[in-house]
């Protein structure tokens, strides 16, 4: 087993990927031409985005929307930086909501939470030991 890839489900595919492009530096690796699916260069795992008609087609008794939520889902997407400040300065600048500002935790970890537009919860932390 692998694990390949992560695909999020928005409202909007080519404005998810252009806000990852500017908050967070990766690069549109494809956007298909009907605009329902897309994917960025992340490293080794893909990172997808598909647009909420293909959840519907694919769940028929629905999905939770996390762009309709008004909380953040119980899942979020890690980016591991040496400049976490940086980065969720960056994020917020490109229009993320600051959830939980650069934050050292007791094992020496620095860590941070934005929302992303699309209602994706990400955390920016600095590498376990680092």
């Amino acid at each position: 087993m692998k694990f390949g890839y992560t695909i999020v489900y928005v409202p909007d595919v080519a404005q998810s990927l252009q806000f990852f492009e500017r908050a967070f530096g990766f690069q549109t690796k494809f956007l298909h031409d009907s605009g329902t699916y897309g994917e960025l260069i992340t490293g080794d795992t893909t990172l997808s985005f598909a647009a909420h008609e293909l959840a519907e087609s694919n769940f028929p008794h629905g999905h939770v929307a996390a762009s309709e939520s008004a909380k953040p889902l119980g899942m979020e997407l890690g980016f591991v930086t040496d400049d976490v400040k940086g980065a969720h300065e960056r994020a917020v600048a490109a229009g993320a909501s600051e959830l939980t500002p650069p934050t050292t935790k007791p094992w020496g970890q620095v860590v941070s939470y934005v929302r992303c537009p699309d209602g994706t919860l990400v955390e920016l932390c600095s590498p376990i030991g680092g």
